[in-house]
């Protein structure tokens, strides 16, 4: 159990990855998850608005079943998995996000200056989800994609408009990291 319970090392979970990829390429299936929205709208009928819906979406079950997989796979590891909430965080990290509010870091996987409903549920809270969903979801439409799709599926067939694409979204984190969040918080 102890082996379940600690990251695993590279060399584990890389040809993990790798044997899913091979897998996904024999069967011809292509890896992402920002085209289950795609699916999901399908199913709740929006191609009788527009025509960008109006798709088989019975082909894409197996990727909903992979989301769903990877929601109640979260929920298990978050729940009997994980042998406590403290996180081995930079003593750096810490201090740097003290500064903008969070004084608990690395106490628990989510801080409750950010994810508690108190905080959810505030103007600055509402704001920062209607304007996060909207740009993620506006920037992994305009990328052709989402980071794992990118990521894994695309820099695996050595695809250069993937390889743009992973440059842009580290960019975009750093710039979100060191500019952004500061102001926010």
């Amino acid at each position: 159990m102890e082996f379940f319970l600690q990251p695993w090392p590279w060399y584990v979970a890389g040809p993990l990855i790798t044997l899913v990829m091979f897998l996904l390429f024999y069967f011809g299936k292509t890896f992402g998850v920002s085209s289950n929205l795609e699916t999901i709208c399908a199913i709740g009928g929006a191609g009788k608005f527009n025509s960008y819906f109006k798709l088989d979406w019975r082909k894409n079950t197996w990727n909903l079943i992979f989301v769903f997989g990877a929601i109640i796979g979260g929920f298990i590891s978050y729940q009997w998995l994980t042998p406590n909430e403290v996180i081995a965080l930079n003593p750096q990290t810490i201090q740097d996000l003290s500064e903008i509010g969070i004084k608990n870091a690395g106490q628990s996987y989510l801080p409750a200056e950010i994810f508690s409903l108190d905080a959810l549920f505030s103007l600055k809270g509402i704001l920062v989800l209607l304007l996060g969903g909207f740009l993620v979801g506006f920037g992994t439409r305009y990328a052709g994609g989402c980071t794992s799709g990118h990521a894994i599926v695309g820099l695996s067939n050595l695809e250069i408009p993937s390889l743009i694409a992973v440059i842009g979204f580290f960019v975009g984190g750093l710039i979100m990291t060191w500019v952004f969040i500061p102001i926010i918080f």
